[in-house]
């Protein structure tokens, strides 16, 4: 990886790698781009959400738009410019001394708790919070910030996330576990783009690696599809891609090409023959 463009040891991950960035609605991917690895983690995602929002008030121009990532990207320039643009946003927000100090009261009650039952204990807190830095980077204006005070495993496990949306809206738990952690999600939609060799990006130049992690991105669109589509109300409705790859697509068959019609001869032993048997009638439809 090291004599291919673009590709940078990142101590992260302990190697020489890319840095792709991908944006998910559900399970629809939304964009899919190879990245330097020598960059902030939120490098060139502002440009990307632009283009996505434009396209998708162009069809939609009332509609609600949440932007929800990890502590990567909470920049000042993408919250500025979604707060300047009607596009709420709930980020993580990487925990400091200051913020844990902020929240010392709860950490205490949440240790309490863990003390008295034994069990993993919450405690919700919410607050409006500026970083102290001014300069580049630094935040322009409060913003709310909403804390997990949590003690588990005989240890605090503090989290923070910062957020446009009001507590009008959200609460401070519903926000942090019904909408933030909801992003676990999207971590097994990129999980999957792995699975469909988005990772073999093993060409010289970063513009035919970008091709390549576009074919991958197409293969997961039509799986993808296939799943939402083909297996709605079958058993595998919703199994991950690497496994309906598996059980569906790579196995033995003959085909055998006439006339009239194409052929497709599988062992008597196939052990997903029903689940087959229903994709093809749901696709037929």
């Amino acid at each position: 990886m090291g004599s291919r463009k673009g590709g940078f040891f990142t101590g992260i991950y302990d190697e020489y790698c890319y840095l792709p960035l991908y944006l998910f609605c559900g399970e629809h991917v939304l964009c899919a781009r190879l990245r330097e690895s020598n960059h902030d983690a939120a490098y060139g995602s502002l440009a990307e959400i632009q283009r996505v929002v434009k396209q998708l008030r162009a069809a939609w121009p009332e509609v609600k738009i949440i932007l929800r990532g990890d502590s990567g990207f909470c920049r000042n320039e993408l919250m500025s410019w979604c707060e300047d643009n009607r596009v709420d946003f709930v980020f993580g927000l990487a925990r400091n001394q200051r913020l844990r100090r902020i929240i010392g009261r709860q950490l205490w009650e949440a240790r309490q708790q863990w003390e008295q039952t034994g069990k993993p204990a919450r405690v919700f807190a919410e607050f409006f919070y500026r970083t102290r830095k001014r300069s580049k980077g630094g935040w322009e204006r409060e913003r709310r910030v909403v804390a997990k005070a949590e003690h588990i495993d005989g240890k605090e496990n503090p989290r923070f996330v910062v957020t446009s949306l009001a507590e009008s809206e959200w609460a401070a738990r519903a926000l942090y576990e019904d909408l933030y952690c909801a992003r676990g999600d999207m971590e097994n939609r990129i999980k999957e783009q792995f699975s469909l060799f988005a990772e073999r990006v093993s060409a010289e130049t970063m513009r035919a690696n970008q091709l390549r992690l576009y074919l991958s991105t197409m293969a997961y669109v039509l799986v993808s599809g296939l799943r939402r589509l083909g297996l709605k109300a079958t058993e595998l409705a919703q199994a991950q891609v690497s496994t309906i790859r598996a059980k569906l697509l790579k196995i033995g068959a003959q085909i055998r090409v006439t006339v009239r019609k194409v052929w497709v001869s599988m062992a008597s032993s196939y052990p997903w023959q029903g689940v087959y048997q229903q994709v093809w009638a749901n696709l037929r439809c």
